[in-house]
């Protein structure tokens, strides 16, 4: 489709406009970005409300179709664009297999991450409360042991294949890592596996630049 009109709403450091610019760049789609969202503004008004009734990011606009939720943008694109490729397998059973990881993300991981993230990256110096940051993270780092011990046998999120389950779960990973000011536990399987990740060009590009 060399002539759609493809254009994603969100701002670069949100992780979940992270992770459908990471599908984007597997898939080699070209795309516009508009900036939206906390210090942009546009999510309230009307215009962006027509398009998403949640006044959250990412929305895809690909000619007259509109699509929210990031986990499903990135299946769509999949879907009408990346046939054939292992992202999004075609085999129900691998398929279905890839879905559980984008829901355990919405489900196990995000709750976590969030207070961690926000009470760290967006909480100025002096007003972080610091123990109970390190409280979340202790909560972070017993959901977070669940990948390590799936990928100390496994070189991929789902097996052995690079799929949209390591997009999900590696934007937030880089997080997890990345964050300073915590103790964590050595978590040597997932380190491994977010280090393989970061030869992607996607990854290099849009989740390894420093948080804010």
């Amino acid at each position: 489709m060399p002539d759609t009109k493809r254009t994603i709403w969100g701002r670069a450091n949100s992780v979940n406009v992270q992770k459908v610019l990471w599908c984007l760049a597997e898939l080699d789609l070209p795309y516009e970005r508009i900036d939206a969202g906390m210090a942009f503004g546009k999510t309230r008004e009307a215009e962006y409300l027509a398009m998403n009734p949640n006044a959250r990011i990412p929305t895809l606009v690909e000619d007259d179709f509109v699509l929210w939720e990031s986990n499903s943008i990135m299946r769509y694109l999949c879907l009408a664009h990346g046939r054939g490729t292992p992202l999004y397998p075609e085999a129900p059973k691998l398929r279905t297999s890839v879905d559980r990881w984008l829901d355990w993300t919405l489900s196990m991981v995000q709750p976590v991450d969030r207070p961690v993230f926000w009470g760290i990256v967006r909480t100025a110096p002096a007003e972080r409360d610091m123990i109970k940051v390190q409280r979340d993270a202790d909560a972070a780092a017993e959901v977070w042991a669940i990948a390590d011990r799936l990928l100390s046998s496994r070189r991929f999120m789902d097996g052995d294949q690079f799929t949209l389950a390591d997009i999900a779960v590696g934007a937030y990973a880089r997080r997890w890592l990345g964050v300073e000011g915590i103790t964590r536990p050595a978590q040597p399987h997932l380190t491994r596996w977010l280090a393989e990740l970061g030869k992607r060009g996607g990854f290099a590009q849009f989740v390894a630049p420093p948080m804010s």
